[in-house]
C-alpha cells in the first residue's frame, strides 16, 4: 500500500469519508466485497445520521433506520461467507463482536423512534457511538487482512552464518577464561 494511507485515515471525519475510502486500493477481491458491503453500510449510517440531525419527521428518520437495520443484518451474512484467511484474523471476531453490538444498538434505537420515547435521543448518541467504534474495527481489519496478503518483500533474508564445531568449542573456550 502507498505511504499515504495514514493521512487518509486522518481525514475520514464523516460516515460518507468512510464510505469513500473504502471505494479505494483494493487487494484482492475479498478485500474488494467486504469493502464494498463496508462501504453500503457506511452510507446507510450516514443516511440515518444526517436524517435525525437534520429532520423531525419520525416516520422518515424510522424509515432509514429500518433500512440501515436490513443492511446490517445483510452485512453480518456477508462476513461468514468470508474465506478463513478473514476467519483466522483477530480482528474479525473484534469485528464481528462490534458489529452485533451495533446491530443491538440500532433495534434498541428503531423501538425508541417507535416508541416516541424521551430516551431515543439517548439512544441515538450510543448507536452513533457504536457507528463509529464498528468502522473503526472494520478498517482496521481491512487493513490487517491487506497487509497480511501483501506480496513478500524483495529483500532476501541473510541466512544464518554456520557455526562450526570448533568454533563453538572455541567460542566455550574463551568465555571460561573470562
Amino acid at each position: 500500500m502507498p505511504a499515504t494511507r495514514p493521512s487518509q485515515l486522518l481525514t475520514l471525519q464523516s460516515f460518507g469519508d468512510i464510505s469513500r475510502f473504502l471505494r479505494e486500493g483494493v487487494a484482492d477481491e475479498d478485500s474488494r466485497q467486504l469493502r464494498d458491503s463496508l462501504g453500503a453500510l457506511s452510507m446507510q449510517i450516514d443516511e440515518a445520521v444526517r436524517a435525525r440531525r437534520t429532520s423531525t419527521d419520525t416516520t422518515e428518520i424510522t424509515r432509514r433506520v429500518v433500512a440501515l437495520s436490513h443492511c446490517a443484518r445483510e452485512h453480518q451474512l456477508f462476513l461468514t461467507g468470508l474465506g478463513s484467511a478473514w476467519h483466522a484474523l483477530y480482528e474479525f471476531g473484534a469485528y464481528q463482536r462490534a458489529l452485533r453490538d451495533l446491530r443491538n444498538a440500532i433495534a434498541d434505537w428503531q423501538q425508541m423512534l417507535e416508541r416516541r420515547s424521551t430516551r431515543e435521543s439517548a439512544s441515538f448518541d450510543h448507536f452513533e457511538l457504536l457507528a463509529w467504534r464498528t468502522l473503526g474495527e472494520a478498517l482496521l481489519l481491512v487493513d490487517m487482512y491487506e497487509h497480511q496478503s501483501d506480496p513478500p518483500s524483495d529483500l532476501q533474508e541473510v541466512p544464518p552464518r554456520k557455526v562450526s564445531a570448533l568454533q563453538r568449542m572455541q567460542a566455550w573456550l574463551r568465555r571460561l577464561r573470562s
